[in-house]
Parts: C-alpha cells; structure tokens; sequence
C-alpha cells in the first residue's frame, strides 16, 4: 500500500515538473542567450541529494571549481541559478534588486505571516522596513543598553558552575532580548507564554507542510494561532495605556501607519525569527573561536577590563553604558570575523521576477538566484588565509560586496545594530567574570538550518575566582 502512495507522490511531482516547471516553454530571448553553466539533476529531484548528504559548501566549492562564478543547478524542486562573486552578488542583491524578488518555503510563509516583511517588495516593504529602522537605529537602540546588560548578567548567573550546551543558552539570551526590543519591559508577563509557543513553533520550520492532527506542521500553526492571540492582547493594551515608547510594537502602532493588528502580528513573529537563531549562531561561534585562540580571548579580556578600570571604583559594578560599548574596537573585530569565517547564512534566496541577463547568461524568470555568501567570504582573493580566524585583517575596511553578513540593498537585516549591541554586552560579563572549557570534540558543523559548531558546542561554565 505505501510503495503505490509513493509511486503516486512520484508521478505527481514528476507530472508538476513537466507543466509548471519555469525550465520549460520558450521564447525569443530563451532562444538567443544560453543558461549558465552546469547539471540540472534528474527531474524534479534535481541535485538536491548531493546538495543535503554532504556539507553543503563542499557541494558549491565543487561546483564553482568546474563551472565557475555562475552556474546552474536543481534543488527542493526549483531550478536554480547560484552565483559566487561580489559583483553578481551586488548584480542581484542592490543594482537590479528590483528584478529579484525574495522568496521561501510556502509553509515557512504560513507559519512567520503572509504579511510579514521578508516576503514582500515595493511600497509596502519600505514602509515596513522603515518602521523597523525607526525602532533598531542606534538612537534608539541605546537606551535599551542598560536594559539588555541586565538580561545578559541574569542568563551568565544562571550558567555558573554548570555544564550548557551554548547554543540553546545562547537562543534564550537573544530571545529575551528580542522580546525587549520588540514589546519593552512592560509586557514581561507576556514573556514565559510567548516563548512556549514560539518553541513549538519553530519545530515546524523546516517539516512537510502536512496540517493533519498529530503531525509537526499541525502543532506549529496550531502553536502559532496562539502567538497571534497573546500578541493580540498585548496590542489591546497597548491602545488602552497609551503611553509612550520607543519599541518595535510602538513603531508598527504609529497612528500614521494604519498597520492591521494581523500586519503586526506577522511582523512581530517575523522578526522574533530573524533575530533570534541567527545571532545564538554567532555568539557560539565567538565562544568557540576564543576558546582556539587564547591569545585573542587574553586581548579581548584586557580590552573590557580596561572598560572597568576606567570608572570610579564605586562604579565597577554599573551597568554597561552605551558609550562603554563604543570603546571595544578589538572585540568588535572578533565579532566581525567570526561573521565572515562562520558564514551564519550560507546564502540567501531570490527569484528572477522576468527574464535577466547576466555576464551573456540568461535567468530565465521563476528560477531561483542564491548568492553564496560563504563562497565570498572565505575567497582569498577577498581575504587571504581565509580559514584563519584573524580579527586584525579587519583593522581595514574589506573590498566593496566581499563582506555581506548581514546581505546588501534594501533587504538587508535592518536589526544588524541590534544584534552587535547584544553580542557585545555579553561579551564584557563572559570574559571579565567567567572561565569555559569546550566539552568533547568539535571537529564537525551541523547545519540545521544556520551553521553551527559540534552538538551545540557543550561547554564547562565556571565563575573567575
């Protein structure tokens, strides 16, 4: 009985392929320019395989060996075009960004909100990309300093003399901290219920988008339907008080914007996503570079100690100020190459909105565009010795496009301030107050779906003495 389903599931995808699949039809421009480069696979299946048994940049490494900057391939039924240089990144990313829309999985679009930023162009993604820069921009970033620095302090209290694994610590800490920078500190009853469903949200992710009872897409909307409902109340109360802030939640309730209260909720979800797992990827990236490079770690020890030695010594114990920030040129530096030697996302997704010509190739329209923003970083033509974690290269400025961590043009991460100010006030408590020792090897990268360290990288976590 299960062999015919299959044989029916195949026959159907093979069936879509031949009717829907962008690769087939014509035209006069189709005629006249080649496609780039490469294999598409086998139907529908494509080299999506080869892309997913392996480490994924071997498979672009190789691929980029034999075919160069540019070329074709097939994935998760989509024929794509992945592109490796800084100029064809900036080609599809800022130049002719009009032309490429951006673009998920259908069941990763239900579960963040149709109406949430990432999935939208024109006027109403710049109006929404607006109202999240008013509310991320280093003016107003700065009076939650203080705020996060107790955040940071309470989770380092919570980890003393325990063994953690750092990544799913670390996915707590920048939880907490977008929740502050999203609804403040005043709706921290909220707090324990929103981060409930927003775990059991998550699990669903990257699972088939079958909505039956029992199945992990089901649990996720069913999780989500509930998000959107305490997020309701919280919007309800915001519109009674009336008072005044300088939050996300405020910056989407602006009398002037018309937001629907399902816009906010898409918007708030969306955003608690990009914020959360991606800056936990390189916080334990960080405490596993330092851990390598004891002479860094001392560097950067002495560069935030030297932060406390500068106060009055009844202030030792202040909280982090935002110009306290603004004196860790060594450590931001640590976080920058750890960005580019960790390649947190390994590319982005695009999709050609018409035909496009590139470099004498052709993008036929409905194919996928994926810049490989590892390939880019880890180029020594961009960055000699590029599998050496060296902060200091980053004492000069890199190349124009050969340093895209947080992408480039009008989709770029408009909450990249945020996520350094987070970093680096964790960073000032965990090398002035505690010790931690890598647990068991770490030989490995799981991708899953953001690189990341062996396990999670459990680590020892003691209190300096």
């Amino acid at each position: 009985m299960y062999s015919v389903i299959i044989l029916v599931c195949v026959l159907v995808f093979l069936l879509h392929y031949l009717l829907k699949s962008p690769i087939s039809g014509g035209g006069s421009r189709r005629t006249k320019l080649p496609l780039p480069p490469g294999s598409l696979g086998w139907p529908y299946i494509g080299e999506t395989f080869q892309l997913y048994s392996q480490n994924p940049n071997v498979f672009f490494s190789a691929k980029q060996k034999k075919y160069g900057p540019i070329f074709m391939t097939h994935i998760l039924g989509c024929p794509c075009v992945m592109i490796s240089s800084p100029e064809a990144a900036k080609f599809v990313l800022v130049t002719r960004a009009h032309l490429f829309k951006p673009t998920f999985p259908a069941s990763k679009e239900r579960m963040l909100g149709k109406q949430a930023i990432f999935f939208h162009q024109g006027d109403y993604h710049s109006k929404l990309r607006k109202l999240v820069l008013r509310a991320f921009m280093p003016d107003t970033i700065r009076n939650f300093v203080s705020d996060i620095d107790s955040i940071a302090r309470e989770s380092l209290r919570l980890w003393e003399g325990r063994s953690i694994n750092t990544f799913q610590e670390m996915k707590t800490y920048t939880f907490n901290v977008a929740l502050l920078s999203i609804i403040g500190k005043d709706e921290v009853k909220f707090r324990e219920d929103l981060k409930r469903c927003y775990y059991v949200l998550e699990k669903g992710y990257n699972s088939m988008p079958i909505n039956l009872p029992g199945t992990l897409f089901n649990q996720s909307m069913t999780a989500r339907k509930e998000l959107a409902q305490i997020l309701a109340q919280i919007i309800s109360s915001r519109k009674q008080t009336r008072h005044d802030d300088n939050d996300l939640l405020a910056s989407f309730m602006g009398d002037k914007e018309c937001l629907t209260d399902e816009q906010i909720a898409d918007n708030v979800i969306g955003v608690i996503f990009a914020a959360r797992d991606t800056t936990a990827s390189v916080l334990t990236w960080i405490l596993k570079f330092l851990a390598e490079n004891p002479a860094v770690l001392q560097a950067v020890t002495e560069e935030q100690e030297a932060i406390i030695k500068g106060r009055d010594t009844r202030e030792e114990e202040k909280l982090l100020s935002w110009a306290d920030t603004k004196k860790m040129p060594l450590t931001t530096r640590v976080v920058l190459e750890t960005l580019r030697v960790a390649s947190i996302l390994s590319f982005t997704f695009r999709e050609a909105v018409e035909d496009v010509e590139y470099e004498g190739y052709l993008i036929p329209k409905g194919w996928k565009v994926l810049p490989l923003f590892r390939n880019i970083h880890h180029c020594p033509d961009n960055f000699p010795e590029p599998h050496k974690f060296d902060p200091s290269r980053f004492e000069v400025a890199p190349k124009p496009n050969t340093f895209l961590p947080f992408g480039n043009g009008v989709h770029s991460c408009p909450g990249n301030e945020l996520a350094k100010l987070e970093i680096l006030v964790l960073l000032h408590h965990l090398t002035t107050k505690y010790r931690w020792t890598v647990m068991g090897p770490q030989n490995e990268i799981q991708y899953g779906p953001f690189a990341l360290p062996q396990d999670g990288l459990p680590i020892k976590f003691t209190l300096k003495s």
